[in-house]
């Protein structure tokens, strides 16, 4: 949860060192298909993985990261979008009820509700008006991040590398050809991108999702999304420390409440049958 939690302030860090936002997520996921490569036998799976496997690699690889990384450049503090990225684990929760029948108690549906209304809350925060479309932002990479963790329930019987490596490869390409339409002179950005980027876009390939994101989705084969997804509510405790440690960033009365009630709430839901 460390490493998932340090992508907020370490992202921030590579836009500060002017590496546009998509082009980051692109080449994160090149990071990502190439250090998987040496560990991968390309054999096309059964036709029903087929579907879910694009659904995954287009959820995960492309939409997260295109979503994460657009809220990040456009926010100017980073509590909030890190509490918005909890929306996810509410999301992921329902979303799997409805497409693979796991089963949502009465007191689920109330923490769920609780953690919407922390959202909320936060909403209400004075400073949140002008980063509203950073929140917006986070908010759309919840949920296709809730859409990956469900996809990847019917992927349980691949190979993980496998599956993340195709997550890379098509978050790598799509991601590349909006940057080129977006984002314009993408050989002349990655000639001027200084070490700083690199190290940045290295961090989030290799820490982040190889060693973050993967220990989550290998235990999706052994655990219902609603199991382990509830542990993703202590990556917010790191992202605003870091955010604090890094930037001096320290969040407002309300945003620690209505974090407080997001985190408690999803935590809670770990603990509830």
């Amino acid at each position: 949860m460390f490493l998932l939690g340090s992508a907020y302030p370490t992202a921030k860090l590579g836009l500060n060192a002017y590496i546009p936002p998509i082009l980051f997520g692109s080449i994160r996921m090149a990071i990502v298909f190439i250090c998987l490569l040496p560990f991968i036998k390309f054999k096309l799976p059964e036709k029903k993985y087929l579907l879910p496997l694009l659904g995954f690699a287009i959820s995960m690889g492309t939409a997260v990261n295109l979503f994460l990384y657009l809220s990040v450049n456009v926010s100017n503090i980073l509590s909030p979008i890190v509490i918005g990225a909890q929306l996810s684990i509410p999301l992921a929760i329902v979303i799997s009820s409805v497409f693979i029948g796991e089963k949502i108690s009465s007191k689920k549906w109330i923490l769920i509700f609780t953690s919407f209304i922390g959202i909320i809350f936060i909403g209400f925060d004075p400073k949140i008006a002008d980063e509203i479309l950073g929140f917006v932002l986070i908010c759309c990479m919840a949920f296709f991040y809730a859409f990956s963790q469900v996809f990847s329930r019917y992927l349980k019987e691949l190979d993980v590398k496998f599956t993340n490596a195709i997550m890379g490869i098509v978050g790598f390409i799509t991601l590349l050809i909006l940057s080129i339409f977006f984002e314009g002179n993408t050989i002349l950005l990655l000639k001027n991108l200084n070490t700083e980027a690199w190290l940045m876009a290295i961090h989030h390939g290799v820490l982040c999702s190889l060693m973050g994101h993967m220990a989550m989705f290998y235990l999706y084969k052994f655990y219902p999304v609603g199991q382990v997804l509830p542990f993703y509510a202590l990556f917010p405790v790191f992202g605003i420390f870091l955010s604090f440690l890094i930037f001096g960033e320290i969040p407002t009365i309300i945003m620690a409440i209505g974090g407080i009630i997001v985190i408690t709430s999803v935590f809670l839901l770990q603990k509830t049958s």
